[in-house]
């Protein structure tokens, strides 16, 4: 499995969770999530996340995450995090039927970019970078993959941490599993 062959580190370690080769499992403790101050005014870093620091300035790190989502806003996905302030993350999460998005925080601010979720009970994520430049992509498992969003993160252009990552804003909790975690060359072509 990816992670076994790396140096890895959990951004808020859950109580439950488990590592074999064919993936992750965790499961997300209630009043956890990642989201600076936009419109809410909350502020919350305790997301649990497995995280490796890539040097590479050219990679995609793909990863397949599925969850038997309970609560308003459980969650899972992909994340790369450079700090409290600084983090771009993908995922579905249980609202209204589902919903595919993506949050990016500069400078301790969050965005929110959605859509509603395919009828899937997995997603495959692609993140991509080119230097201090990133692509977030969503695929159905072996479908083609469809961009979510482009985004620059000011100050990315030594190691990033990468991973994947669950929570549970509200009181529920829930069991996230991620497979087919994998990190190669960049697939985001270059801007001709």
């Amino acid at each position: 499995m990816f992670f076994s062959h790396r140096p890895v580190r959990w951004l808020n370690e859950p109580a439950v969770h488990s590592s074999e080769d064919s993936g992750v499992t965790l499961v997300s403790e209630p009043g956890t999530d990642l989201w600076q101050g936009t419109y809410y005014e909350m502020r919350r870093n305790n997301a649990h996340g497995l995280l490796t620091a890539v040097e590479d300035r050219y990679f995609s790190f793909t990863a397949t995450a599925a969850g038997e989502y309970g609560a308003r806003f459980d969650q899972c996905g992909v994340l790369l995090h450079q700090d409290a302030r600084t983090w771009a993350k993908a995922s579905v999460e249980n609202d209204d039927g589902g919903l595919l998005g993506s949050v990016v925080t500069v400078g301790g601010w969050s965005d929110w970019a959605t859509m509603a979720a395919p009828d899937s009970p997995a997603i495959t994520y692609r993140l991509s970078r080119r230097e201090d430049d990133f692509r977030l992509e969503w695929a159905l498992p072996g479908g083609p993959f469809h961009q979510l969003r482009i985004f620059h993160l000011p100050g990315a252009l030594g190691p990033v941490d990468i991973g994947v990552y669950a929570c549970s804003p509200e009181d529920g909790s829930f069991t996230a599993r991620f497979t087919g975690i994998e990190l190669g060359p960049c697939a985001w072509d270059a801007h001709a």
